[in-house]
């Protein structure tokens, strides 16, 4: 038995038209930074730079659901959890529901996952956790 291949349009056919506007508009976000692929599975179609996967959304019946990976945890309410995924990254798992939350805080955010996944995070040191001196 062959295992099915996932597709863009799978994830995007029978969606609120409202929410697949949402994932064009953080596609849009994700084009700004530069180029990437794509890796698309049954449950997330994942952006992927030169070096790794750094950010990765859907929309589904509540609006768009993703995640970024970054160098530090970010607490904002379109940020549902943060949590280590590696000694330098964490996945920060978001939920956007309109589109003025895809706003330039959350584009700064894509640039740095964007960074990530071009490895930038590799040549140098995380920046430090709140409260910590360097």
């Amino acid at each position: 038995m062959s295992e099915r291949i996932w597709t863009i349009d799978d994830h995007l056919t029978d969606k609120p038209e409202e929410f697949v506007a949402l994932y064009h508009q953080f596609i849009d976000l994700a084009k700004a930074c530069g180029p990437f692929t794509y890796a698309i599975s049954k449950g997330m179609i994942t952006l992927k730079g030169i070096r790794r996967g750094f950010a990765g959304a859907r929309p589904d019946a509540r609006g768009l659901r993703g995640y970024m990976d970054l160098q530090r945890v970010v607490e904002d309410p379109r940020i549902t959890n943060a949590s280590p995924y590696t000694k330098r990254l964490f996945v920060h798992a978001f939920r956007i529901t309109r589109p003025d939350q895809l706003d330039d805080e959350f584009a700064g955010w894509m640039r740095e996952a964007y960074d990530v996944g071009q490895g930038y995070h590799l040549r140098q040191p995380p920046p430090p956790a709140p409260g910590e001196i360097r």
